[in-house]
Parts: C-alpha cells; sequence; structure tokens
C-alpha cells in the first residue's frame, strides 16, 4: 500500500467540493488541513519505524513553529519486523499482518487442517474487530492455545486489513495468529467448509529499536500546583490520516492557542509513540513520573477519529462527573453530538487507561471512524476539518480552565 502523495492529495480534493470547501474555510481548518496531509504524507506510522522517526522529528518542528522547545523522550523496544505472515491453502497464498502480542513461527509455519475457532482443527479460523483479539471467544481459545495456529479475519466496517492493537506486546500470549483482510471470508469459509488443509506462516524477525515521545511544556506561574497534562499518541498501523490525524491537530492548535498565556499552573504536553503495542509510550512517561498521574491537576486524552468523516461518532471519557461535566457543555453549546458516555469505573480505551489504572482525574474523548484501522484511511475525504478546528476550540477551553488556580 502506498500513501498518497501531496499531488495526489490536491488532485482529489480538487476534483471534489472538498478543495471549494477548504478555500472558504478558516484560518485555523486551513492550518489543520496541511497537517493532517503533511502527517498522512509520512507513511505508515508504526513504532520505532524510520516514518516514527521522520514523524517525530517533523512534530518537533511544529511544536517550535507553534512557540515552545519541544524535547525528545526516548525509549527502546524490540520491534517487530514481519518476513513472511501468510496463509497458504489450495494452491493459492494470502498475505497478512502477524498479532504482534502472540506467539510466531519459524520460516515454516504450521501445517495442519483449517477448522472454526474452538473445534479440533489445528488450525482455527477466527474473526474480530479492530482491538478485540483478546476478548471473547478468541481471546480464551489464544490463553487455552487451542489451536497450533490462528486464521484471524481482521474486519472492520469497510473491507480490508484492520489489526488488533498488541496490548500485550510485553507479555505475549498464546499460538501465532495472522491477521488477514476481511476480503478473504469467502475464500476462508469454504476452506473450512471442505476440511481443508493449511499453512500458516508468522515468521518475524526482532530488530532492537528506539522511538521517542514528543514533550513540551509551558511554565505556570505557581510551582506549587499540580500540572495539567495534555496527550495524543503519534504512532499506528497504516497512515491513520483520520485515526490519529485530528488529535495531533488539536494537540498542535492548544500548543498554539496557550502559549501566550500566563497559566497559573504547568501545562505538560506529550505526544507517544507506541500506542499500537500497549501505549509503550505514554506508559514510558507515566513511569518517569511516577507521583503525575495521582498528584495531577487531570489529564486531557484527544483519542483515536476526532473529526473522522466516516460514519463519525463522540464516546466521551472521563474519571467523575465534574470531568465530564467540563467537557460536554462546551461540546454541546458548539454543536458537537456526545453519542456515547463511558459508564464511571470502565477502563477507558487508550492512553486515558493509564491515567484511569493510576488512579488520576482526566477527560478524554474517543471518535467512531468506519476507516479505523484500515489501510485506506487516507485523503481528503477522510476527514472533517470543521469538526476538527471545533473541537480544538472547546479543547482550548476546557484546558484554561483546568490550568487555572
Amino acid at each position: 500500500m502506498v500513501p498518497i502523495t501531496r499531488r495526489e492529495w490536491f488532485a482529489l480534493a480538487g476534483s471534489t467540493t472538498a478543495f471549494a470547501q477548504q478555500n472558504r474555510s478558516s484560518a485555523p481548518e486551513r492550518r489543520i488541513g496541511q497537517i493532517i496531509r503533511s502527517y498522512e504524507e509520512q507513511g505508515i506510522h508504526r513504532t520505532g519505524t524510520e516514518v516514527d522517526r521522520v514523524s517525530g522529528d517533523w512534530l518537533m518542528a511544529q511544536v517550535r513553529e507553534a512557540g515552545l522547545q519541544p524535547e525528545r523522550e526516548t525509549f527502546t523496544l524490540g520491534r517487530v519486523d514481519t518476513v513472511d505472515a501468510s496463509v497458504a491453502a489450495s494452491g493459492r497464498r494470502i498475505e497478512g499482518l502477524p498479532l504482534f502480542d502472540a506467539a510466531f513461527t519459524s520460516s515454516d509455519g504450521v501445517r495442519g487442517s483449517l477448522g472454526a475457532l474452538g473445534s479440533e482443527a489445528d488450525i482455527g479460523l477466527a474473526e474480530a474487530a479492530p482491538n478485540t483479539a483478546g476478548a471473547g471467544a478468541l481471546g480464551e481459545a489464544r490463553r487455552q492455545n487451542r489451536h497450533r495456529a490462528i486464521v484471524l479475519l481482521a474486519r472492520g466496517a469497510r473491507p480490508g486489513l484492520c489489526p488488533s492493537n498488541a496490548e500485550k506486546f510485553l507479555g505475549p500470549f498464546g499460538p501465532p495468529v495472522v491477521q488477514v483482510s476481511s476480503e478473504e471470508k469467502r475464500w476462508l469459509d469454504d476452506l473450512v467448509s471442505s476440511g481443508s488443509e493449511a499453512v500458516v506462516v508468522a515468521h518475524v524477525k526482532r530488530t532492537p529499536a528506539e522511538a521517542f515521545n514528543v514533550i513540551a511544556a509551558i511554565s505556570g506561574s505557581d510551582k506549587a500546583l499540580a500540572p495539567l497534562v495534555v496527550m495524543t499518541p503519534r504512532s499506528g498501523w497504516w497512515t491513520c490520516a483520520s485515526e490519529r490525524g485530528g488529535g495531533v491537530a488539536c494537540w498542535l492548535e492548544l500548543i498554539r492557542a496557550m502559549r501566550g498565556t500566563k497559566p497559573v499552573r504547568d501545562v505538560l504536553f506529550v505526544a507517544s509513540s507506541g500506542h499500537e503495542l500497549g501505549q509503550l509510550g505514554i506508559e514510558y512517561f507515566a513511569e518517569r513520573r511516577p507521583n503525575l498521574i495521582t498528584h495531577g491537576r487531570a489529564w486531557i486524552h484527544f483519542g483515536a477519529n476526532l473529526g473522522a468523516a466516516q460514519d463519525p461518532g463522540n464516546t466521551v471519557q472521563a474519571s467523575d462527573d465534574e470531568m465530564e461535566a467540563l467537557l460536554a457543555k462546551p461540546m454541546v453549546a458548539a454543536g458537537l453530538n456526545i453519542d456515547r458516555r463511558v459508564p464511571r469505573g470502565t477502563v477507558p480505551g487508550g492512553e486515558a487507561g493509564v491515567v484511569h489504572r493510576g488512579g488520576g482525574r482526566y477527560i478524554s474523548l474517543i471518535g467512531s471512524n468506519a476507516l479505523f484501522h484500515n489501510p485506506a484511511d487516507r485523503g481528503s475525504e477522510a476527514v472533517d476539518l470543521s469538526v476538527i478546528a471545533r473541537f480544538a476550540k472547546v479543547f482550548t477551553g476546557v484546558a484554561e480552565k483546568l490550568a487555572a488556580a
């Protein structure tokens, strides 16, 4: 999959009403559009890769342009590089992606009968939406090692290979799992029905690698007060235009809006790598600052899919009623729907989960998106710049309130 180029982006925009709308848009919308285009064009944003490094350097330059001095906070990992991830049967071979928190195979792979998940077959066939590979019947089959290998139809709202994050990246479990495109469902179901034999290969190499968080700060006037933290992930499986672009843009807009203010308390900004690998970056950030979760004023989390244009929806996650109201009231006033509120006590999705488990206060927003974890998450039709600009304005007001005494 080749990322769309800047020329292709503008060609696409020029052939639709999006280009005309952009010409009429506000300065923040145009700036947000430029940020998301640049981010997408960098390529596949997997942690610890060359694209991840280039993207981090670019983001640091954006922070400088917005008026703050960024810092690079590095951490190490054993990067998983795919040598061969495939499923072969009946004279056909398809490529996939290994589940990064499962076991792997040798170059020979696993050969055996293909059957339904939970059956007596050597290789089980499962189907799961993104980020559900550790839950339900599939998670149980993995924990019990019910099969020698598993083929996983990684389905999203649109056709394609929509993988799950490796939530247990540092503690992998279960048999090898190869994720394949949902478009292969009929072929694989036919193989199961006919009792065919298959070969599953999840052959990888581990490469010592380094990734980094981008951090910056606005100094408050009263160092005795607990700081406010504003975070967003910056890594993911694919080009992530609508998955990560809106959050990155809002994070930068908030820096730009607050750089000239004189908050009473410190405001810390972190854009973390390692998101798709169990949120490695934010775990490292919090580990280096052991009192920040419990003693911080609050954490603002820009989650996935902010301002996604394809089947959008908004979920508010908050530690308590007061924090939820701080976000919900201005969202409603700005005409931004709240489609779901996560019940109190529920561990929130994404990086906010780190704060929740640590007992901290937080506000988190996650969107719905038909292109979530999809290789097709790119191009001008994936995002709604007007919605992202409104989110940036709402969160600026929330941050200013939280940064006050």
